[in-house]
């Protein structure tokens, strides 16, 4: 079995990061999960991971002509595998974005859930195409009017190549913001997972370079992931089928 989900938020500062890594740790429970950096432009995964010395990431696997083996950019932390994204400018420019769909094919043939940290803005084919591989798209946005809309956009453009809403993970909520979040959950198309609340441990396990639920596992903000997590209704996909489907994605148009 396999699914794929792109974690996206239409925004940056949300704490989509976080809550992929939280996410993945807390399905690692009871699923073989995969966590891949798809942020090739403005990646930070291998900071939250502990990664920052990473000699493969996913720039590598990105350039053309490259015999660089997946495996190779695939790490074993917090009972998850991570692939991360390398941060130079020079990674991003010769990346070929659309060879991320071989690499996701790939890995989907070997795990049973894919969690793919998307960029937070749609502004380009290689920010776009994680959405677009995805079975489901979780957005991550924070209780602001400009987050939301945001958030919406995501959605959107998600439902526009047939990816679907899996949820909505409320982020960095304040007491004044509640209603705010109570009145936004009608205008997403999944249920709203959870309602993590603003918190310095988040903070103190990035800063840590530590993922949340390793630094901070009894805190309220781990404790909201996990219910998150337990209301992802992960599907049985096949591998093979996934695979195959991943490698003849068309790239899509910058919206």
């Amino acid at each position: 079995m396999v699914e794929a989900f792109a974690v996206a938020s239409g925004k940056g500062g949300t704490g989509k990061t976080t809550s992929t890594l939280a996410l993945g740790m807390a399905l690692a429970d009871e699923y073989d999960v995969t966590v891949v950096d798809a942020d090739t432009g403005m990646a930070n995964l291998l900071f939250h991971a502990g990664l920052d010395d990473a000699t493969v990431t996913l720039h590598d696997l990105l350039v053309e002509g490259t015999a660089t083996d997946v495996a190779e950019a695939t790490y074993d932390r917090f009972g998850l595998s991570v692939v991360p994204c390398g941060t130079s400018l020079a990674g991003f420019e010769a990346a070929e974005p659309s060879r991320l769909r071989d690499v996701v094919a790939e890995l989907a043939s070997d795990t049973d859930v894919l969690l793919l940290d998307s960029p937070a803005a749609l502004g380009s084919k290689s920010a776009v195409l994680p959405v677009v591989l995805a079975d489901r798209v979780v957005v991550v946005v924070e209780p602001t009017i400009p987050a939301l809309s945001d958030g919406l956009k995501v959605q959107e453009y998600a439902r526009s190549y047939g990816t679907e809403t899996a949820g909505v993970l409320f982020n960095k909520v304040r007491d004044e913001a509640a209603d705010v979040a109570e009145q936004a959950e009608r205008h997403f198309g999944g249920p709203v997972l959870a309602r993590v609340p603003d918190s310095d441990v988040v903070r103190d396990a990035r800063r840590a370079g530590e993922p949340l639920l390793a630094h901070a596992p009894e805190s309220d903000a781990a404790a909201r992931y996990r219910r998150a997590a337990s209301r992802l209704d992960v599907r049985d996909g096949d591998g093979d089928a996934v695979a195959d489907r991943f490698r003849s994605a068309v790239v899509p148009d910058t919206p």
